[in-house]
């Protein structure tokens, strides 16, 4: 590419006496960039509960003063800012800004900030992702040096890219510029809720499938964003401030409900005494007997429960939200069924299937976007898991995916350690096959914690070790289980780890994993997950046993969470064996 001119970052108060400093710099190039030139600007206030504001104008004077005086008399975030004592503006200019380039780069500012954990508020309302442009390849570099740039004003508020990219609230984030597929997904859905609701004669089912990492988060996450913010109950346009779409986010799953939260908290979308966003039994037990809800959107839907327990007295949870709600978006993966509770028959999915797929809403996401791994690498993975198979394992990937098999426990621990020291590796964590005994919220009787042991190496299991300060205890209420410093010394496991991703994920195989006759085999017997083990009452009142599929599904999960490595130890010795021979 060629050289590329610096951005100009300047910082002043957010006031017309910053405005004024604007207009009196005596450099006539900046001069020129920040006045006459299209800018992006951030406005933020660096209190207890950071607030920030991003937005891009062809005239930021004029802007500035809107915002000062017109949004400050109408709306309290902006009156808020005007208010506070200390609130400053960052004006950002470069030659070869334009209208698109502008847009791309606030929402790229936006992506970033709405990863960034120590931000409360973030006030802008709309994603503007840009197509492809005359300066579309200079987006990146130039973002880049902004960046850095903005991380010498405030490392607090603007930290190394690096680490923003790691965190849970920016992989899940509604700014991620979608893929083509993604687009085509999004639209579709879009048109059929407006549709409903302009005639919402019976219940949509829009069902969203897709393997692990084909990229359904982020496009739920955009989806809910979007809605929410472009239309009313009668899926009109939204014009007014207090024409609302009575809309909600559920996920069966307690730490990715915690991203989900704080995502929408920051954005304003949810408040803490709101259930915008909650699990799905609190929400079906608090609207059973009122009236339909506009819009209904749920993650990890494989999570919802299939049969009735002790906290919900239903049949099963997805066709209760159908009877809530106008419409019901459901993400949905049969390969990531991991409890009794939660399984479908295979008539009654297939019902479901080819329900959605008559209604024209069936909608699958085939583009596989977590793994940086070549064909061959995901190929292997696939055959290891579905097919039971233990092929040759792939050497020098061409995506420099790192593939590696282990001898014993602690050098695979050893590894995960040393690569976290590093930053630049981002997340790395062990997980485990359920087959250790675990207990939530009860010691064991004989040691300090309930441990994955294999010989004379033992890790706590996940979520038991405790942070050294009350400081992090704080910060760890909002981070999800692999964010968490402490928990580089434990085991992850699914109830952990599923919905997210590490960069890269070191899987102890269990004894419920073994490798006979030529080819891998689930043994129940020897998992401590009841909650895959248990018999499934079916619909003919029969007890059926799907251990073996849903500690399958398990091993799926474990085995699909790295971004760009997968280290693996097997207990069982002869598939330990055949790996690290093959």
């Amino acid at each position: 590419m060629k050289y590329l001119s610096k951005p100009i970052v300047y910082e002043v108060s957010f006031s017309k006496e910053g405005i004024n400093k604007l207009k009196n710099i005596s450099n006539f190039q900046i001069n020129n960039l920040l006045l006459q030139y299209p800018t992006v600007y951030i406005i933020y206030n660096s209190t207890n509960n950071i607030s920030v504001y991003v937005g891009e104008t062809i005239d930021i004077q004029r802007r500035t003063i809107e915002h000062l005086d017109t949004d400050s008399s109408e709306r309290l975030d902006w009156l808020s800012f005007s208010e506070k004592k200390g609130t400053k503006m960052i004006v950002i200019g470069h030659e070869h800004f334009n209208k698109s380039l502008t847009l791309d780069i606030e929402n790229k500012m936006m992506l970033y900030l709405s990863g960034i954990k120590n931000i409360k508020h973030l006030n802008n309302r709309r994603t503007n992702p840009q197509n492809k442009y005359f300066t579309f390849e200079e987006r990146d570099p130039i973002f880049h040096q902004i960046w850095s740039k903005l991380n010498t004003i405030d490392n607090n508020i603007f930290p190394f890219e690096k680490e923003i990219k790691n965190s849970a609230l920016f992989k899940a984030s509604p700014f991620h510029k979608l893929t083509d597929e993604q687009i085509n997904a999004r639209d579709k859905i879009f048109n059929r809720v407006i549709s409903t609701l302009n005639n919402p004669k019976k219940t949509q089912l829009v069902l969203v499938s897709g393997e692990a990492g084909a990229g359904k988060t982020v496009l739920l996450s955009s989806l809910f964003y979007e809605l929410v913010n472009s239309i009313d109950s009668n899926g009109m346009p939204k014009k007014e401030k207090n024409q609302h779409l009575d809309a909600y986010l559920l996920v069966n799953h307690d730490q990715q409900l915690k991203v989900y939260r704080d995502i929408m908290f920051k954005l304003g979308i949810a408040n803490k005494d709101s259930d915008t966003v909650v699990k799905p039994t609190h929400f079906i037990n608090t609207h059973r007997d009122k009236k339909k809800v506009d819009l209904i959107l749920v993650d990890e839907a494989h999570l919802l429960w299939t049969q009735g327990k002790q906290s919900y007295t239903g049949h099963n949870q997805l066709y209760d939200l159908l009877n809530m709600a106008k419409v019901v978006i459901a993400v949905f993966d049969h390969h990531q069924i991991l409890t009794t509770t939660g399984y479908w028959e295979n008539l009654e999915y297939k019902k479901l299937v080819n329900f959605a797929k008559d209604n024209g809403t069936l909608i699958t996401l085939h583009n596989q976007m977590r793994m940086q791994a070549d064909s061959f690498t995901v190929n292997w993975i696939n055959d290891f898991v579905h097919n039971h198979k233990v092929n040759p394992v792939p050497k020098n990937d061409t995506q420099g995916y790192k593939l590696k098999i282990f001898s014993n426990p602690d050098s695979m621990y050893q590894e995960i350690i040393y690569l976290s020291k590093n930053k630049s590796n981002g997340l790395t964590r062990l997980l485990a096959t359920f087959d250790w005994p675990y207990i939530d919220k009860k010691k064991p009787d004989n040691d300090d914690y309930w441990r994955v042991k294999i010989g004379n190496w033992s890790l706590p299991w996940n979520l038991q070790i405790q942070p050294n300060s009350k400081i992090q205890k704080r910060k760890n209420k909002y981070l999800a289980w692999a964010e968490q410093p402490q928990t580089i010394n434990e085991v992850g496991s699914t109830f952990t780890i599923q919905g997210f991703d590490l960069n890269y994920a070191g899987v102890i195989i269990g004894p419920s994993v073994k490798y006979r006759n030529g080819k891998l085999i689930f043994d129940p017997k020897a998992s401590c997950n009841k909650k895959a083990t248990q018999k499934r009452t079916f619909a003919d009142k029969t007890k059926q046993n799907v251990a073996e599929e849903l500690l399958e599904n398990e091993l799926n999960v474990l085995m699909t969470r790295g971004v760009h490595g997968l280290y693996i130890y097997a207990v069982d010795s002869k598939l330990r064996e055949k790996l690290l021979n093959s």
